[in-house]
């Protein structure tokens, strides 16, 4: 019996409401697209909202683990010189001595998070997230996409496991292949036969090593994922490996898009949500290097399903490729001609997290819920699940918005609870009273670097 590396106790996964049909994209830019859609965060989500929601769905799946850590993985972070996890931690009502670590710069380091993770005795949330954009009309601009994946890991003997890491292998070697300098909006990448070339041999050179150590040779893995920044240096790797374009990475690349540091975690949950127990799935991740892990899943994958499976995501909303240009700061437009916001309080902020990034209210004994908390009542009440109701609605067509105009709810609490909220990821015309809405961790406005995180909601999927 092979040696257990790590374990995985659940997963969560995120994909944004807003799609974009790629073969919009040459009429405008004059060159580009393709065929398929990508995933695109609206303008009010970044790495840790997406994060957010994944890390959400992740909990929900594995609701006994109780996080020890948490590791976030990003190629886009919202900060620097600032820990972007620990507005996840507050946002998923963590307890405080429970740490929260950043870990940035490439698609490697959603590897480096894993690996921490399955070494922690107590279970450990990995977040990954990233949006990946390109300049217009560029292959990276159509072959992105923006998405979330957590994974709750530990180390052997955490918990239940629906799946086991039993081998791992890596790889590392210095290539200037793609590269971004801190302020630049985008990435500068070489041309793909040169990833072909010098990576492929790393990629099998690593698989084989996790084989070994899983005490496996390669043709003992039921499936295996290749995943690459370039599609055709994914795809030779897996001709080398003697495997073809597995469907669940296709089926990612035309409907979702390349999702950087969030794809490796994507894609294995993916197929871990079609996996059956026993089989075994080997993921392989070229990226400033190769790494490679095996992973076995367990009787128990077979008894727990996923809260929101990938499939039922893939779905979404078209947006018009100059909105999301202007969404990407591509397309300056006119804002509304109102006084931008203030620059967000430290010390308000600080007095008021429970609120701001968990969305706690308060109850009284008689069961009345006050939104936003009352000083005058004892008990804290999380409503970041609450669903509630649209009493009534406006849309506001003067306020500042980064993407007007502004949909206001007065939104009504199941169980209890009043408050006007902000929609998103919904047309004006789409609003009616009656409709049913959930929370979503979203960013209000960015005033003088400061990201003004708050809750908004959403219709319910």
């Amino acid at each position: 019996m092979s040696e257990v590396r790590g374990q995985i106790l659940g997963w969560g996964t995120y994909v944004p409401h807003w799609r974009l049909d790629r073969s919009t994209i040459a009429a405008v830019a004059g060159k580009g697209g393709g065929k398929g859609t990508r995933a695109v965060a609206s303008y009010d989500e970044d790495a840790t909202t997406l994060a957010v929601a994944a890390g959400r769905q992740a909990l929900r799946h594995a609701p006994d683990a109780s996080p020890g850590s948490v590791w976030f993985a990003t190629v886009s972070p919202p900060y620097l010189d600032k820990a972007n996890a620990t507005a996840a931690h507050a946002a998923l009502r963590l307890d405080r001595s429970v740490p929260a670590y950043d870990t940035v710069g490439s698609m490697r380091s959603a590897l480096a998070a894993l690996r921490a993770g399955t070494t922690q005795t107590a279970p450990a949330l990995v977040l990954t997230a990233d949006l990946r954009t390109g300049p217009p009309g560029s292959a990276e601009e159509a072959a992105g996409g923006d998405t979330a994946a957590a994974l709750v890991v530990g180390a052997a003997g955490t918990g239940e496991a629906l799946a086991e890491i039993i081998g791992w292998g890596a790889v590392t070697d210095e290539l200037l292949d793609r590269w971004r300098t801190p302020g630049d909006p985008t990435s500068k990448v070489w041309e793909e036969r040169f990833g072909e070339t010098t990576q492929v041999p790393l990629a099998v050179e690593a698989f084989e090593a996790a084989c070994k150590d899983a005490g496996l040779v390669p043709a003992d893995v039921d499936r295996v994922l290749v995943v690459a920044h370039h599609a055709r240096t994914a795809g030779a790797a897996a001709k080398k490996l003697g495997r073809s374009n597995d469907d669940v990475l296709a089926t990612l690349a035309g409907q979702v898009g390349s999702a950087g540091a969030a794809q490796p975690a994507l894609a294995l949950a993916a197929a871990l949500e079609q996996a059956a127990p026993g089989q075994t799935i080997g993921l392989v991740v070229i990226a400033d290097g190769a790494e490679a892990l095996i992973v076995r899943a367990t009787p128990a994958i077979a008894e727990r399903p996923s809260v929101a499976p990938v499939a039922d995501q893939l779905a979404g909303a078209d947006v018009p490729y100059g909105r999301y240009l202007a969404w990407r700061g591509f397309l300056p437009v006119e804002p509304p001609r109102r006084p931008e916001p203030a620059r967000p309080s430290a010390s308000a902020s600080a007095r008021s997290t429970d609120w701001k990034f968990g969305f706690v209210g308060t109850e009284r004994d008689d069961g009345t819920i006050h939104l936003p908390p009352s000083a005058f009542d004892d008990h804290a009440k999380p409503m970041a699940d609450a669903v509630g109701t649209i009493a009534t609605f406006t849309v506001d067509r003067l306020a500042y918005s980064p993407s007007p105009p502004v949909i206001f709810a007065l939104v009504d609490f199941d169980g209890g609870g009043r408050l006007p909220v902000e929609l998103t990821d919904v047309e004006p015309a789409d609003v009616a009273i009656g409709d049913r809405v959930e929370l979503t961790f979203r960013k209000l406005f960015t005033s003088d670097g400061i990201h003004n995180y708050f809750w908004k909601a959403r219709p319910v999927a």
